[in-house]
């Protein structure tokens, strides 16, 4: 980015920050005001919160540090839309940010054009300035905003999904056509000493760092992910009743959740529907299941006598696969039934992928100095880490060593699994 051009440059970040700006807004068009307040649940911010959050993000560690006189909008938004950021300062705590009445929506929208008001000036301007220092920081904000932008949908599904009308985010959302079948196949991999994490071509974030050798003995991998009719037979079989499948944590979750389906199933009248962004829909039996916890992947796999694939093994099989497939910006926002054809399939999109992984750091990481550093790295405990995206992460935003993670009980997130088996 660094070696461009420096009018292409500038001109390529002034339309990327006005494109992903502009589509952060365009995902929240179809709210109704109330519909910007409400959290559901602890994990679920409102969607207020996220154009704020975002809109902080760039004021905090871009204009505050790089905009000579900048003034802020409000100094009290530095503790309202703080996430988590210790050594930034105080922060209102997650599970209350649905009681922030105030300030207004509209104010919101005004905090978010005076910060790009003050962002755009910066960009286009010709002075002198650790220009190195500030790319790299629109880099990690832009990409961060992405990332808000998948919570948004994630977010406002959980948010809609407690109100006894079932409201549609979109009713008019497209459904996908009606696809035969596919086949599920094994795919053989050698294994052997093989290199994982980022290459250095193009954008990632630290916690993908250190490229770094790992053994990988033979496996083999499914070539799509489980579906909801895998799925219904180990429900009808028992599984959520059998100890025996489950890790205890996940039996103890089990138990305190009363889990008997995945999340956002309901049995109507003798049939499985599930809530989707586009309203009640019927469960369709090809889909990849979806919205199911770490705890749950690994007992359905205990199950099937197979177990979950490592986040190793799952970037060693996508190696050389283009990314794409039902991304943010095929419109579903729903996993729709894979491709028939040979070898791997939905790699990319429909679901994140519960990989059997803990979310630890590579071999010689090492946290950034300042705020900037608590963006991944202190969260590399108790997690797990999931791969290859789902169909509300927007398609130039995932790559084959990308590592998302949350914790083993959550399920909130389009999630799901695919299987894998000891090879030869």
């Amino acid at each position: 980015m660094a070696d461009a051009d420096p009018e292409a440059l500038r001109e390529a970040c002034i339309g990327a920050y006005r494109d992903i700006r502009a589509d952060t807004e365009a995902l929240v068009a179809p709210l109704c005001t109330e519909d910007f307040v409400i959290q559901a649940a602890d994990e679920a911010s409102p969607a207020k919160w996220h154009l704020a959050h975002v809109s902080w993000f760039f004021e905090t560690f871009i204009l505050r540090e790089y905009s000579p006189g900048y003034v802020e909008f409000d100094p009290a938004y530095r503790v309202l839309f703080n996430s988590y950021y210790e050594q930034i300062g105080a922060f209102h705590p997650r599970a209350a940010r649905g009681f922030l009445s105030r300030p207004t929506v509209e104010e919101i929208y005004r905090y978010r054009a005076h910060v790009d008001r003050h962002m755009l000036e910066l960009l286009d301007d010709r002075r002198d300035r650790p220009w190195p220092e500030i790319l790299e920081r629109l880099e990690i904000g832009l990409n961060h905003e992405q990332q808000h932008q998948e919570l948004l949908l994630t977010d406002i599904k959980r948010n809609f999904s407690v109100n006894p009308l079932r409201p549609a985010y979109r009713a008019d959302l497209a459904v996908a056509p009606a696809r035969s079948r596919s086949a599920l196949e094994w795919l053989s991999f050698g294994g052997g000493l093989c290199e994982v994490g980022d290459t250095g071509e193009g954008f990632a974030y630290d916690n993908e760092r250190p490229r770094h050798r790992v053994w990988i003995d033979p496996f083999r991998l499914a070539s799509r992910p489980v579906t909801n009719g895998e799925f219904l037979a180990f429900m009808e079989s028992g599984g959520y009743a059998n100890p025996a499948l489950w890790l205890s944590d996940g039996w103890a979750r089990v138990k305190q959740s009363e889990w008997s389906s995945p999340l956002y199933w309901e049995r109507i009248e003798g049939e499985w529907w599930q809530f989707t962004l586009g309203g009640m829909r019927r469960v369709h039996s090809d889909e990849p299941v979806c919205h199911v916890s770490y705890y749950e992947a690994d007992a359905f796999a205990t199950w099937s006598g197979r177990r979950l694939p490592s986040e190793a093994e799952w970037e060693v099989a996508a190696a050389g696969h283009t990314v794409g497939g039902n991304l943010r910006d095929a419109g579903y926002l729903h996993p729709v039934v894979a491709d028939a054809g040979e070898g791997l399939r939905q790699l990319y999109g429909d679901v994140w992928e519960h990989t059997a992984s803990a979310y630890l750091p590579y071999p010689g990481f090492h946290a950034a100095a300042g705020a900037l550093g608590e963006y991944n790295g202190k969260f590399m405990c108790s997690q797990m880490v999931l791969r290859g995206g789902s169909c509300a992460t927007p398609a130039d935003h995932v790559r084959p060593t990308y590592r998302n993670f949350f914790y083993p009980h959550e399920r909130w997130q389009f999630q799901g699994f695919r299987l894998a088996e000891d090879g030869d």
